[in-house]
C-alpha cells in the first residue's frame, strides 16, 4: 500500500452549510469505502489556510488515489488533490546515493 495525502477545498455551497458538515463527511466516506474498499484512512484534519481538510490514507495504487479525488469533487469539493507521500526515513535512504 502506498501513502497519500488528500487536500480538499469545499465549494462555496458546502461552506455555507457547515452545520451539516458531519453528515456530508459521513456520506463522502461511505461513497469512498464503497468505491475503494482497499483504502485505509489514517488521519483526518480540518485545517486553516488554502484548504479546508487534509486526509492521510493508504491506497493500493495511484488510480485509486485519483478516484478518491474524483469522488471528493463529485461530492462538493471545489478542489481535491491527492499527493503521494514517502516516509521520511525512506526519503533519506533514497537521497543518500545522490
Amino acid at each position: 500500500m502506498q501513502t497519500f495525502i488528500l487536500l480538499t477545498k469545499l465549494s462555496s455551497d458546502l461552506s455555507s452549510r457547515m452545520n451539516m458538515r458531519e453528515q456530508i463527511g459521513k456520506t463522502w466516506l461511505k461513497k469512498v469505502k464503497e468505491s475503494c474498499p482497499d483504502v485505509k484512512f489514517i488521519a483526518h484534519y480540518a485545517i486553516l489556510g488554502q484548504y479546508d481538510f487534509l486526509d492521510i490514507y493508504e491506497a493500493p495504487d495511484i488510480e485509486t488515489a485519483a478516484k478518491i479525488s474524483m469522488i471528493s469533487r463529485q461530492n462538493g469539493a471545489s478542489h481535491a488533490e491527492s499527493l503521494p507521500a514517502i516516509e521520511y526515513k525512506k526519503y533519506v535512504e533514497l537521497v543518500q546515493d545522490l
